[in-house]
């Protein structure tokens, strides 16, 4: 018997806008080939997909799910999937990127509900993919948010915001209802498919905390050598060079959006000296961390100018 082959998984990943944390992907070139791709992928965000026109499969889990037009697709992060369609078609997508903790943490402040994102080793393929005719509520407002995003109208972000807490709460509903208890079998596929999912998830959440590769790899139950290779393999970098990206990428939210010190967000993050911090940081951005503030403030000053001027309030 031949053994099955083992799918590649790759990494992809993507910065958020700083101003207002939404990646929007849309237009001609989001466009879905009908060729199956050998590798699964995953992201570093949550996606959210709309598909606007003809059909095809998605693969989830070890599931082969079929979408069509109208459809909108609710992908967690760091669950390993790739779309392919039909044959002879070209299904044409838009897709938005973002963070739930990081963009309703103050809307979830002060409820009792903690955990922004389904639990991946519940969830199930099926379930990721919401047709328009069972979901209307959900495809209308996931369109909503593209147009806003689109157009960029005058308050067109805090619109936006307003029919994306929506969105998502629509969508968290529906995942509460459908979630199963975790069985061995479930967790198991998810572990096959991407092993190191346990590190990928406490980094998001505990970046500035102390981490050791040590620590890391039990997480996974791999011996250090092994967990090393694994995570090189599948995200391109290593361990802790992944971990300090983390730490940056976090780190340029807190020097664009405050006034807090260097020294005092370097903390922040998780870096145990401020050389270290400048280092790394110089070494991912190109420049120095006071260099690269200055630049993303007027940046934003910028920003701020041109919505005033045209919405004819100078």
């Amino acid at each position: 018997m031949v053994k099955k082959k083992k799918p590649v998984i790759e990494y992809r990943h993507y910065s958020l806008p700083i101003n207002f944390p939404v990646l929007l992907l849309s237009g001609e070139r989001w466009k879905i080939s009908d060729i199956k791709s050998e590798h699964l992928h995953f992201h570093n965000h949550l996606e959210i997909g709309i598909c606007h026109s003809d059909s095809g499969i998605m693969e989830i889990k070890g599931e082969s799910v079929p979408f069509k037009a109208g459809d909108v697709t609710f992908i967690p992060r760091y669950l390993p999937h790739t779309t392919y369609s039909s044959p002879n078609e070209a299904s044409l997508w838009s897709y938005l990127f973002f963070s739930p903790e990081d963009l309703f943490q103050q809307s979830f402040k002060n409820s009792a509900y903690s955990n922004f994102e389904p639990n991946l080793r519940a969830i199930k393929g099926l379930n990721c993919i919401l047709n328009r005719e069972e979901h209307p509520r959900i495809y209308t407002l996931a369109t909503s948010v593209v147009e806003e995003l689109k157009q960029k109208n005058p308050f067109y972000q805090e619109s936006a915001y307003g029919l994306m807490l929506s969105l998502y709460i629509e969508l968290l509903r529906i995942h509460s209802r459908n979630e199963p208890l975790a069985d061995q079998e479930t967790e198991h596929s998810l572990i096959g498919d991407l092993v190191i999912s346990p590190v990928l998830e406490y980094i998001t959440k505990n970046y500035m905390s102390p981490i050791t590769i040590d620590f890391l790899a039990d997480l996974c139950h791999l011996s250090t050598t092994h967990f090393r290779r694994k995570f090189h393999e599948i995200m391109g970098t290593a361990p802790l060079d992944f971990l300090n990206s983390t730490r940056i990428e976090e780190a340029c939210k807190q020097l664009k959006s405050t006034d807090a010190s260097i020294l005092s967000i370097s903390e922040q993050v998780g870096f145990q000296s401020i050389s270290n911090f400048n280092r790394c940081f110089a070494k991912l951005m190109g420049q120095s961390p006071k260099a690269w503030r200055k630049g993303a403030q007027i940046e934003v000053q910028s920003a701020k100018a041109s919505i005033l001027e045209f919405s004819g309030w100078v």
